[in-house]
């Protein structure tokens, strides 16, 4: 399957991923196939993923549903498990707190821990379409750096700041086997799941038997 040859653009080591996105984006979703969201309880969403070692025509075709899946939920952000795929891959289309729309793929990424003074913590209401219905306010640093590969095996690095850089993050933990809530005292828990309970999803989900 042919691959966008402009997907990966590198400036000073990071991927430039601000350019051609609805472009790209529509690209990707046009070939892919919409997949129910797997939601919390699902065994999938609460363990490590395997690592990608295979970059073909079959991670493609993921990727291209997992951006068909997002934009059918109304997603910014969308990790492989949340279709019910045992994978470290997780796709983007999100803008950051200056409006700019931030598109790409990261595959096996890895967080990298980043000095003190170059982060603020930012509260904010954090969401996930595997807790449909359901906000917390949750803190996170205001700046992320994300390292990994691209769809063909590439290395890359993704930096984001404000609400761009807590999807990086929000997406890399799924991978590891984090969902957000899982970063909130007990009481927050409780009460975003009280509010997924009290909610309807507006996309299909995955029923948890």
């Amino acid at each position: 399957m042919a691959q966008q040859e402009t997907d990966e653009q590198i400036n000073d080591g990071f991927v430039v991923d601000t350019e051609d996105c609805e472009a790209r984006e529509l690209a990707y979703r046009e070939r892919g196939t919409v997949r129910p969201i797997t939601v919390v309880g699902n065994p999938v969403l609460h363990k490590e993923c395997k690592e990608v070692t295979e970059f073909g025509d079959e991670l493609a075709a993921l990727i291209d549903d997992m951006f068909a899946s997002q934009k059918a939920a109304e997603g910014v952000g969308l990790a492989a498990n949340q279709i019910g795929v045992d994978l470290k891959v997780f796709v983007y289309d999100c803008p950051d707190d200056e409006g700019m729309r931030h598109t790409g793929v990261v595959v096996n990424p890895v967080l990298q821990d980043l000095p003190a003074d170059r982060r603020v913590l930012d509260d904010s209401n954090e969401g996930c379409l595997s807790v449909p219905t359901a906000y917390a306010s949750l803190a996170r640093p205001d700046v992320a750096e994300v390292h990994g590969q691209d769809a063909q095996g590439n290395p890359i690095k993704v930096r984001g700041t404000g609400y761009f850089a807590r999807c990086l993050q929000h997406e890399t933990d799924h991978l590891y086997g984090y969902l957000y809530i899982d970063r909130l005292s007990k009481r927050d828990r409780k009460d975003a799941l009280r509010q997924m309970e009290e909610g309807t999803p507006r996309y299909e989900t995955v029923p948890n038997d």
